[in-house]
């Protein structure tokens, strides 16, 4: 009878254990996550980072190891494939691309790691155990065009994008018409840093600096940058020309940049960013894979999703919300329909 009870015991505590494991998908024992960054890495203060910012949710939450590589401005294809073939073949599963530079590279190793889970970003890759994170970009940046108009004391605004590529039109074109829906009769300048396959674009604050420069001379007093860690020029020359004080104003991307520490000698310029959720999407990713049924195929975190949006840290963008707000509710209920060229 003791040995029955003892029995029914040790099965009932297997039971529970397994339970807690698979019920609430977040406590299996060798949930390992891989990242590989574009270059800029970790600290870039934008696009990375909130990359980052998933994968440290995934640490706190569901006890996640990770691997980290970031990628050199320098690297080929074949060096991407080996940053994604060493975190396969050390056992982290997901394995997640942050840029659209992977995309050779994850197209290959995913075929050779069938039973992993590869999730990129910014681009599509077709696969069984591909994940493709899209963003609505262009919504997000509609309403920091919004913004930038309504803020626009001499109706000249600026755009200062990374690479000359869709991706990064998609923010320009988004922006401008935001912009245009405020005032049709604004002026707006457009610069990029490098042009389609120069990495060096993300990683060339000097740059935005520069041309930056050249706009404030123009007379613009609010510009937009998605330049990844090259936004930080931008907000630089606003700082140097006299910042709020002078009606200037920045605006960033990828992540809120006004509470970026690497940032805050000048986030007095910053008055808003306009958000790409990569955080939410990654999080889904790893989530996914840790609960059992990982996300597949082309996913699209647009505005009504929560994907996109733009940042309210800084007090000072308050009485431009409204218009926001607006913009926001005519793009989730399709009254807006915002263009990407």
């Amino acid at each position: 009878m003791l040995k029955n009870l003892i029995a029914i015991l040790v099965l009932l505590a297997s039971m529970l254990t397994l339970a807690a494991c698979v019920g609430d998908g977040k406590s299996i024992a060798t949930l390992k996550v891989g990242m590989a960054y574009d270059s800029g890495g970790r600290g870039d203060g934008s696009f990375n980072d909130a990359a980052y910012a998933g994968l440290a949710k995934a640490q706190q939450e569901l006890g996640a190891e990770i691997m980290e590589i970031t990628a050199e401005a320098s690297d080929t294809n074949n060096e991407r494939r080996e940053h994604l073939r060493l975190l396969a073949s050390s056992g982290y599963n997901p394995v997640i691309a942050a840029g659209f530079g992977y995309s050779a590279a994850i197209d290959d190793i995913a075929k050779e790691f069938p039973g992993t889970t590869f999730a990129i970003i910014d681009a599509e890759v077709a696969g069984p155990n591909v994940v493709s994170l899209i963003f609505a970009a262009e919504q997000g940046s509609y309403l920091v065009g919004v913004i930038a108009a309504s803020a626009s004391k001499t109706g000249k605004i600026g755009f200062i994008g990374g690479m000359d590529i869709p991706l990064i039109n998609a923010f320009r074109a988004g922006y401008v018409q935001g912009a245009k829906s405020i005032n049709p009769n604004i002026t707006i300048e457009i610069a990029y840093i490098g042009a389609s396959g120069d990495a060096t674009a993300w990683n060339s604050p000097e740059k935005a600096k520069s041309a930056t420069e050249v706009m404030i001379a123009n007379h613009v007093d609010v510009g937009y940058a998605a330049a990844g860690a090259s936004n930080a020029g931008m907000f630089q020359a606003f700082e140097a020309a006299g910042g709020v004080g002078n009606g200037l104003w920045g605006i960033g991307a990828d992540s809120d940049q006004y509470n970026v520490p690497s940032l805050a000698d000048v986030k007095n310029v910053i008055l808003t960013s306009m958000l790409k959720r990569v955080d939410v999407a990654v999080f889904e990713v790893i989530e996914g894979v840790a609960s059992g049924s990982p996300l597949v195929g082309v996913q699209n975190f647009d505005l009504k999703r929560g994907g996109v949006g733009y940042a309210s840290s800084n007090p000072a963008v308050g009485p431009y919300q409204a218009a926001a707000d607006a913009a926001a509710a005519g793009i989730v209920n399709g009254e807006i329909i915002v263009l990407t060229q």
